[in-house]
Parts: structure tokens; sequence; C-alpha cells
């Protein structure tokens, strides 16, 4: 028990406001206590944060932090995002506010790597996704976290990644290092523009987003030093150490990561990147996607990688930024990747490289022209200029041209086929994830899920399916969806799974999965069908029935709701 717990008598027969009675302690945060509660009107647990003052501050500077706290914590409750932490209620006991908000049972992600050790790319990925949509959603509503780490990010039993702590964080703000003898929070999470004592914004967050998906996917905090003046220091002037485990995830994170909040990965950006690797692709060094694996090495950030800040952009070297005391001129810090000399020398190799390409292809324009010109003048059915056809894919092949075709004088460039939309897939969650009881299980009551696709332009036509894990679904199978020019942008769409066995257990996970105009798949989704007796339809099921079976009523395909 914490001491916390301790003073308190366990919780356990304290009730604040007259309405939420303390159960016991869920853990400790930098700036107080977080507790399980039961609200007594409404009759459900919820989670109770205890917000004590720092040691060291005045009465004055106590009441308006707590003042502050409040109208953060009613800010944050405007915050509507199935990955937020919903606040309840704001209330006040022995002159301090307490936070009212949902409980969320599950892990946190530094559980999760406590116990699994450093996540894969693709996991990372998607969590990074997941966040980075409830602080744009919290951005959105004026509402900065100001303390994104893996403590914070909450992976819930029902599959959904939660961030936790929105407006208790944002109070720490400058207080958390200039409070004489302590640091509140986690130095090693804080932007380098927080460190230094300015203003920060929405851009502050992504950098702590980056250094929690780089722990994350690494399994070491990449600016974490011995006392926490140090990492403040290596925050704002050194380099992150170059990934080793990160793969096609080194662009995002090196994106993130960048110094100067300006010149930071924009969040759009690093939601479609993230998006792709998630879904088990890879992207380019500009952040273009690019299907299946990633060829050739990991990527890595040094400057000769396919993913490194000098080619993608987003993560370009920038000088360190200042701290009040400068460093001596005779240790700079190094940038990102590599040493300067090293940097120079391929500099300039690059350069002697792009010399030489440019003048072989000065070489071979010359040699192409005196050919062409050579057979211009011959006599025979070669005369006369040659027409290249353009190639494309087809199952037939392409009449040759016609000898007599005679091209325009300036003939105009054909046009570029249109991109396909970007396809979004995003608010994957599960209606009903259990059902228990006798089968085959009613469409009302069954597993249910829902999922909201989006293109960013109209018109469009998406083809889909929700698919398990398994290959058994009681689903139709692929069926499509019409973005109607000037419609909505977005659709939800909604799937029941009937697959059940006879008197047993089915446990399975589900997904949906796009192929046109784009590829791209949301997270699975556990679900499980526990059967008593079956109900007897159109002859009894046998209890050793061996696999899953669809349920025997017609099979309802999703609905589609713009």
């Amino acid at each position: 028990m914490t001491e916390s717990a301790s003073n308190e008598g366990g919780g356990g027969e304290r009730v604040i406001a007259g309405r939420y009675r303390l159960l016991g302690p869920l853990g400790r945060g930098g700036m107080g206590m977080v507790w399980r509660a039961r609200d007594e009107v409404l009759g459900r647990e919820v989670a109770v944060k205890e917000v004590r003052a720092p040691a060291g501050m005045d009465a004055a500077e106590v009441d308006r932090m707590y003042r502050r706290l409040e109208r953060e914590a009613w800010a944050a409750a405007r915050v509507s995002h199935r990955g937020v932490v919903t606040v309840y209620d704001v209330a006040t006991e022995d002159g301090r506010p307490w936070i009212v908000m949902e409980i969320v049972r599950g892990l946190s992600l530094a559980e999760v790597m406590e116990g699994d050790g450093p996540l894969t790319p693709q996991r990372t990925a998607h969590i990074g996704e997941q966040v980075l949509a409830a602080l744009r959603s919290a951005h959105e509503a004026g509402v900065l976290h100001r303390d994104v780490k893996p403590g914070n990010v909450l992976i819930a039993n029902d599959g959904r990644v939660v961030l936790g702590d929105f407006g208790i964080a944002s109070l720490e703000g400058a207080s958390a290092i200039t409070m004489t003898g302590e640091v509140v929070g986690s130095p090693e999470f804080l932007a380098p523009e927080r460190a230094l004592g300015r203003e920060p914004g929405p851009e502050s967050d992504l950098w702590s987003l980056g250094v929690t998906l780089y722990a994350a996917v690494e399994g070491v905090s990449p600016f974490r030093k011995d006392t926490p003046v140090a990492t403040l220091r290596a925050v704002v002037d050194e380099g992150f150490p170059p990934p080793l485990r990160a793969g096609p995830l080194a662009p995002v994170l090196e994106g993130l990561l960048v110094k100067a909040p300006e010149e930071r990965l924009p969040a759009a950006e690093a939601t479609r990147m993230l998006r792709i690797i998630g879904a088990g692709g890879t992207v380019r060094a500009s952040g273009g996607p690019v299907s299946g694996p990633a060829a050739g090495p990991a990527l890595g950030s040094g400057s000769g990688s396919p993913g490194s800040t000098a080619q993608h952009g987003y993560g370009r070297p920038t000088p360190p930024m200042p701290m009040p005391a400068q460093t001596p001129a005779s240790s700079p810090a190094a940038p990102y990747g590599s040493p300067p000399p090293a940097g120079s020398r391929q500099n300039r190799a690059g350069l002697v490289l792009t010399g030489g390409i440019v003048v072989l292809l000065a070489v071979l324009a010359v040699l192409g022209w005196l050919l062409l010109k050579e057979r211009g003048t011959g006599d025979g059915p070669e005369d006369g200029p040659t027409v290249t056809p353009s190639v494309t894919q087809s199952d037939s092949p392409s009449p040759a041209p016609s000898p007599s075709a005679s091209p325009s004088p300036s003939p105009s460039p054909s046009p570029s086929a249109t991109p396909p939309p970007i396809i979004t897939v995003s608010a994957v969650q599960a209606v009903r994830d259990t059902y228990r009881g006798t089968c085959p299980p009613a469409a009302a009551e069954a597993p249910a899920f829902t999922a909201t696709v989006a293109v960013d332009r109209t018109p469009a036509v998406v083809e889909y399916r929700w698919v398990t894990r398994s290959g058994v679904t009681s689903g139709p199978g692929w069926q499509s969806v019409t973005y109607p020019a000037g419609g909505p942008g977005s659709v939800r769409l909604d799937h029941t799974e009937l697959t059940h066995y006879a008197d047993a257990t089915f446990e399975d996970a589900v997904r949906l999965e796009v192929r046109a105009p784009a590829e791209a798949a949301s997270a699975w989704l556990e679900f499980s069908v526990t059967c008593g007796e079956e109900t007897p339809t159109g002859g009894a099921s046998s209890p050793g029935t061996s696999g899953p079976t669809g349920s025997p009523s017609p099979k309802p395909g999703p609905t589609v709701s713009p």
C-alpha cells in the first residue's frame, strides 16, 4: 500500500463530495494519486484523480494552481474521442480539486513494454496512430496534453488505445522544471521548447509521441540520463541514438524528433505514415507508400539510409536549440545521425556522382540525336520519324503503330493517370465482443463491430470486406460502397458476426479490409461466442461439432450509414 493510501485508511471509508466512495489506489503520478472509486449516485465505478500541490509552493501559488487545474479539467471534458479518457466531473474536497474520470481496465504501454520487451514496428505504429488520433482531437478542441509517455498510454482490455491524464498534465508547464529541488513529470519526454521554458503548442505533444514510440520499438528511452538536469540538456542539445529495431518506423521517429517545432513532421502526414506501417506496409523516404515488406537494409537515422532525415525531408538535422547556459563552442552537439567529417565526405561524393550522371546523360542525348538524324536521311520503309508507343498493362497486346502515322509537329503529352483516393480506416471498435447463451445467437446480441472508412475526395467506390483471423465468417465477402460526388467523404460500416461452435466457446478476431481503390486494413478485434444448448433450427445440432458454423438464418450484409 502506498503512503497516501495508508494515510487515508486505504480510501475505503472516504467519500468525496458526498458521492464518490474511494475503494483503493490505482496508481500514483507526478502530481497526485489515482483512486478506484464508486459513484454512489449512478452506481458505477470511476477513477478519481487526487491532485496534491508539489512541495515548496506558497498558499497563493497553490490556490492559482488548483483553480487552473479545474479550468483545464473542464476543458479536457470537451474532448470527445474514444481514444481519450472521459472526464465526468470535477469535485472539490478539502479545498482541492478531485477529477472524476472514466475507469479504463487494461495495462499501460509502460507495463506492456516491461512484460513483453520492445514492440514490433507494426504494433508500435498501430498504437501510435491511435494515440495521434486522440491528440489531434484534443488539439482541435484547444487542449494540449503535455505529458505523453508510455505510462499515460493505456491498452484497454477491449482493444482500445486510450490516452489518459488530459488536462491534468497541462498544469505542469514551466513549473515542472523550475521548482526548487524537484522535477514534476518526466523530463525525458519533454519537448526542447518546453525544456527551455517556452510556450508549448501541438508540436510539443508530437515530440513526446515520437519519444514514446522510440522507447516502445527500441526498448530504451532516447534521451534518458542519470539526472534530470542531464536529461533536459540531452533533450535540448543532443541527437537521439540511431534506431536499430525501428525498420520502416524510422522516418516517422526522425520526423517527430526534430528540435525546431516548426520543422517537425505534421500530424496529418504522421497519421498517414503510421497507418501504412501499422497495416504492414512501408513508406518511402519521401513519405510515399510502398506495398509489401521493406526492401534493403533496415532504416536508420544515418544519412546513408533510405529513411534518413537527409532524404525524407521532415527530420533534416537542425542546429540544437540554445540552452540559457551555453555549452562551450569547442564541443557543439552533433547532428542526428553521423559526425560532420563523414557527412562532408558523403556530400562531396554525392556531388561527384551527380556531375558524372549529368555528363553521361548529355552524351547519350547527343548520340541519340545523331542516330535519329542518320536514319531520317535513308531510303526505304525506315524513312521518317520513329514513333514510340506508350506501354500500358493489358491482357491483350497493343496494335503496332501504323507506318504512315504522322505525329503532329508539337505533340502534347498524354495526361497522367489520376492517383487513387487515399483510404482511411478509423473508429474501429467492438460494439459487443462477447456472447453467452443459446445458439445461434440473435443478431441483436451477437458480437458486432463498426468502422469508419473515409476517402480524401469524391466520387469514389471502395471495395471492402469483414474477415476473421480463422477465415470462417458469416460475412458476405467482398462488397462495395459508393461515395457520390459532392457527398460525404466517410461512411460507417457495421458487421455482426454469427459464427459459433455448438455447445462450446468460439474465439476469433475480426477486422475490416479494403482492396480498392487502395489497400488498407484495420486492427484485429477479438471476440468470443459461448454457446449453451443450441436452439434446433431445421434439425438439432450435434454436441460434437468440430468446427465453427455460421447461423442458419439469412446472413445480413453490413449496413452502410453515411
